[in-house]
C-alpha cells in the first residue's frame, strides 16, 4: 500500500512538468509569431477638394463694403473641419486645394493643376465666362464642379451641365424673393434704376420677369451712365445729394425704387437721395441675398458664432455658399460610404439627398438644373427684414419652387 502514493506523486510530477513544458511552447511560440497579426490600422480615404478662385482687389463705394480677403475661402474651411469631425469616425480625410487666378484670366490651366493633384471635387468662384470654359474639361474627367460665385441664369438653363451643381442663387431667384415681399406689402408700382454695365442688364432682366410673374408694375426705367468719373472725392457727397436727387426728379407716381447696380456704380447712393421719398430694394437698400451676417434663426447664431470664433469676423454669403458646397460633398460621401464621383453626383440628384444650412429646412438640387434650392434672406445693413418664399405662394412641389426658373419653364437639358 505504501507504493501507492508514490505512484501518485510521480504522476503528479509528471504532469506539472508536461504543464510547464507546453506552456514554455507556447510562449515561445507566441513570441515567433509575424507582426501582422496584430490589429489592422484603419484605412484612411483621402477626399481632396479644389478651390478655383477668380479675384482682384475690389472697389466699392462704401469702405464698409469691401469684402475681406478671404470671402469664401473662410467658409469652405470651416466646411472641411466640419467634414473632418464626421470623416474621423469614418475612415475619411478631407482637404482643401486652394487656386486663385485674375477675374479675366483663362481658368483652364489652373483647373488642370487641381486635377493633377487629385481633386475631383471642385468648388469654383468663377465668372459665367470662365465656369463654361472649364466645364466640359470637368465632366469628360469626372469631376464635379460646385458654382458658388456666378448668379447668370443661363448656367442653369441654356448653358446647363451635368456635372456643375449650383449652390448661389441664381438673380431670378434672387428678384423673384424682392417681387412677393414688395407684393405682400401691397406695394406694386415700382421705378427701376439700372446701370450700364452687362451684369447690371441682367439684374435689370431678372427684376422685369419677377415684376411680371407676381403681378407687379414697373411705372418708368432710367439707365445710369457709368462715365468713369471718381467714385469717392472730397466733395462727392454734395455732388451725389444733388445728382441722384435731379436723375429721380421726373419720375412717375410709384411705391418702390429698385435698384440694378451689381458693378457698384452708383446703387450705394440711391436710399435717402431720391426726390421722392420712397424705399429703395435691389442692389442697395433692401437686397436679397442667400445668407446674411446678422441672420440667427434656425441654429444660425450657432453658425455665425462658430464662424466668428474660428476667422474672426462675421460670415457673408458667399462664405455660407463655400460652407455648403463643400458640405455637400462630406454629407454625399458619408451616405455612399466612398470617394467615387459618380456614385456622389447620382446621390446629391437623387430624392435621398438633403444638406442642412441653417435656414429653417433641408435644401435639395433641383433635377432639371441642379440649381440648390434655398430661402432667400431680405435684409438690410444691419437686419433680416423678411425670408422668401412669402406666406401664401404655393407650389405642388416645394414652395422654394416659387423662386426663380420652374421646371415647366427650363430650357435646360443636362448633358
Amino acid at each position: 500500500m505504501s507504493a501507492v502514493p508514490g505512484t501518485l506523486t510521480t504522476l503528479l510530477c509528471f504532469l506539472l512538468l508536461t504543464a510547464n513544458l507546453s506552456g514554455a511552447a507556447a510562449q515561445e511560440s507566441a513570441s515567433k509569431q509575424p507582426a501582422a497579426a496584430a490589429k489592422p490600422e484603419k484605412k484612411i480615404t483621402e477626399i481632396k477638394i479644389g478651390y478655383l478662385r477668380a479675384y482682384a482687389p475690389q472697389l466699392t463705394l462704401s469702405l464698409l463694403d469691401l469684402p475681406p480677403r478671404d470671402e469664401g475661402v473662410a467658409g469652405a474651411k470651416v466646411a472641411i473641419g466640419d467634414n473632418n469631425t464626421t470623416g474621423t469616425f469614418l475612415g475619411q480625410k478631407f482637404s482643401l486645394d486652394i487656386t486663385e487666378i485674375k477675374p479675366d484670366s483663362d481658368a483652364v490651366q489652373a483647373f488642370d493643376d487641381l486635377i493633377a493633384k487629385g481633386d475631383r471635387y471642385v468648388v469654383a468662384d468663377l465668372s459665367a465666362r470662365q465656369l463654361l470654359s472649364i466645364a466640359d474639361i470637368a465632366r469628360d474627367k469626372g469631376v464635379l464642379i460646385f458654382n458658388i460665385g456666378a448668379t447668370d441664369d443661363s448656367l442653369r438653363e441654356e448653358n446647363c451641365r451635368i456635372n456643375v451643381f449650383h449652390i448661389a442663387p441664381t438673380r431670378s431667384m434672387l428678384a423673384d424673393a424682392l417681387a412677393q415681399y414688395l407684393m405682400v406689402k401691397k406695394w406694386p408700382n415700382w421705378v427701376l434704376l439700372y446701370g450700364s454695365h452687362e451684369q447690371d442688364h441682367l439684374y435689370a432682366d431678372a427684376l422685369r420677369r419677377a415684376a411680371a410673374r407676381f403681378g407687379g408694375q414697373i411705372v418708368a426705367e432710367k439707365e445710369f451712365k457709368d462715365s468713369g468719373t471718381a467714385r469717392r472725392t472730397d466733395t462727392g457727397a454734395t455732388q451725389i445729394q444733388q445728382q441722384i436727387s435731379v436723375f429721380t426728379q421726373d419720375l412717375p407716381e410709384h411705391d418702390v425704387v429698385l435698384v440694378a447696380d451689381e458693378s457698384e456704380v452708383f446703387g450705394t447712393y440711391v436710399p435717402y437721395r431720391t426726390w421722392t421719398p420712397r424705399p429703395v430694394a435691389g442692389t442697395a437698400g433692401l437686397v436679397a441675398s442667400s445668407w446674411h451676417p446678422a441672420s440667427e434663426q434656425w441654429g444660425g447664431i450657432q453658425m455665425q458664432s462658430r464662424f466668428l470664433r474660428t476667422t474672426g469676423r462675421r460670415m457673408l454669403s458667399k462664405d455660407m455658399s463655400a460652407w455648403t458646397a463643400v458640405r455637400a460633398v462630406g454629407e454625399a460621401t458619408t451616405r455612399t460610404n466612398g470617394d467615387d464621383p459618380k456614385k456622389i453626383s447620382d446621390y446629391i440628384r437623387s430624392d435621398d439627398f438633403s444638406v442642412a444650412a441653417f435656414k429653417g429646412q433641408k435644401l435639395t438640387f433641383r433635377k432639371w438644373n441642379l440649381q440648390l434650392r434655398q430661402p432667400i434672406l431680405l435684409s438690410d445693413t444691419k437686419s433680416v427684414v423678411s425670408t422668401s418664399p412669402q406666406e401664401g405662394y404655393l407650389h405642388q412641389v416645394s414652395e422654394l419652387d416659387t423662386l426663380g426658373v420652374d421646371q415647366p419653364e427650363t430650357k435646360c437639358v443636362l448633358k
